[in-house]
């Protein structure tokens, strides 16, 4: 299991970055003492790092530059600051990555995952979400159940990767449609419709019927009651 460092003082931007990861099997630890970063670091030996520019007492550059002077371990830096000049100085002080604020938690995701992977060089290494016995894997937009696999087609995955992310929690039909749209393909309420439909009946087939229910007027909601 990957272990995360995350060195943010925004409390809620902490916490949201935590479940994200932490849904994805990762193991995430949040800095509790901005004098004592580098101690942290070092006691929990994390694979990755997030963290911020603008910190209490030393900035994000300063730990930046005392971390590269003992690890290699990835740092990934977050700021509102989006200007060219903040994030080539980033770069410089041996960042490996720069995300905007605000962010999308896919885009992050995305980003922890292959710099894991270009980092440790895990050619076998897959990340998967499970729920009710069914694991996804992102590697290959496969869904396994009791043995079986099944390959699905791309929005098919798209909405499950997304309830999977958010799962005991009901999704808005706006936000399914807006994981739809990164599909490159035009998505409006029918063409959702359909597409769930498809892949309930997809899931229905491997044994797992029911496991996306229906919030009418809301959206929708992957109970995984393990």
């Amino acid at each position: 299991m990957y272990k995360i460092f995350i060195v943010e003082d925004d409390k809620g931007i902490a916490e949201g970055i935590s479940g994200c990861l932490s849904a994805w099997e990762m193991e995430v630890k949040i800095i509790s003492d901005f004098r004592n970063v580098l101690g942290e670091i070092g006691e929990y030996e994390p694979h990755l790092i997030i963290m911020d520019i603008t910190l209490p007492y030393m900035g994000g550059y300063h730990w930046c530059q005392e971390i590269r002077k003992t690890s290699n371990v990835p740092i990934i830096f977050i700021s509102s600051a989006t200007d060219n000049m903040n994030i080539v100085m980033a770069m410089n002080m041996g960042a490996d990555d720069y995300i905007p604020k605000p962010f999308d938690q896919s885009v992050l995701i995305a980003k922890v995952q292959a710099l894991l992977r270009r980092t440790y060089d895990f050619s076998q290494s897959t990340f998967t979400l499970q729920a009710r016995g069914a694991v996804l894997n992102t590697n290959d937009n496969s869904l396994s159940y009791n043995g079986n696999k099944l390959e699905l087609a791309r929005n098919e995955y798209k909405i499950l990767l997304t309830l999977m992310q958010n799962k005991n929690k009901v999704v808005s039909r706006e936000k399914l449609m807006e994981a739809l749209w990164e599909t490159d393909s035009f998505v409006d309420e029918n063409t959702l419709t359909v597409n769930v439909g498809r892949l309930r009946k997809t899931l229905e087939s491997a044994g797992l019927k029911d496991l996306i229910k229906t919030r009418f007027g809301i959206g929708y909601i992957l109970e995984d009651d393990e």
